[in-house]
């Protein structure tokens, strides 16, 4: 891994750059990543939200899913939020695509509902004290099964939203879509 820590940001799809602005106002160097060359000089990745169809062609026709398993694999920290988790899951409902599949979730695409029924809810988040996390859900998924060796980190509603899995991280909700930094203080600090 590079020495300097830098993130990169899947960039295809989504509100990519405000996750490049969260990780930079934390005082990380983020880039977007659009190529297996972009992707061999991070030390970490997020995967944004976007449309989990469009997502997945998108990974597949430039050659990143293959980069990006060996290199999570490898143990670079990867944090996926909404259609980035459904990236992530292993097992995704009612979805035929190729998809890095790295872990030990399933998932239920769009299931907090469709877009004018987003919303946002507050919720502790294990490990980070302090006050509740807002979280924003716009066409989230829900996570149905979450393997043994992942860590729920919150719930709403009593269901996951957040999980963690050795190096890897997912949330339902958008993070970036806050003012709230925690989550992304959180991801950087998995990454040694």
């Amino acid at each position: 891994m590079p020495s300097v820590k830098t993130i990169g940001v899947l960039a295809m799809q989504g509100a990519y750059h405000k996750h490049c602005m969260m990780i930079e106002s934390l005082g990380t160097r983020a880039i977007e990543v659009r190529t297996a060359e972009d992707m061999a000089r991070i030390s970490g990745l997020i995967i944004p939200g976007g449309e989990s169809t469009v997502m997945s062609k998108l990974l597949a026709r430039n050659g990143l899913i293959e980069p990006l398993k060996e290199k999570a694999l490898d143990g670079m920290p990867v944090f996926g939020t909404c259609a980035g988790m459904i990236m992530l899951a292993k097992e995704v409902d009612d979805f035929n695509l190729p998809l890095p599949g790295l872990m030990n979730i399933t998932v239920h695409r769009n299931a907090y509902g469709r877009q004018l029924e987003s919303f946002e809810a507050s919720f502790p988040v294990h490990g980070l004290g302090g006050e509740p996390v807002t979280g924003i859900f716009i066409r989230a998924p829900k996570i149905i099964r979450c393997g043994v060796s992942v860590d729920i980190l919150a719930e709403y509603e009593n269901v996951p939203v957040l999980v963690k899995e050795n190096n890897l991280l997912a949330s339902s909700f958008h993070p970036e879509l806050t003012g709230d930094s925690r989550i992304h203080s959180f991801f950087l600090s998995m990454i040694s």
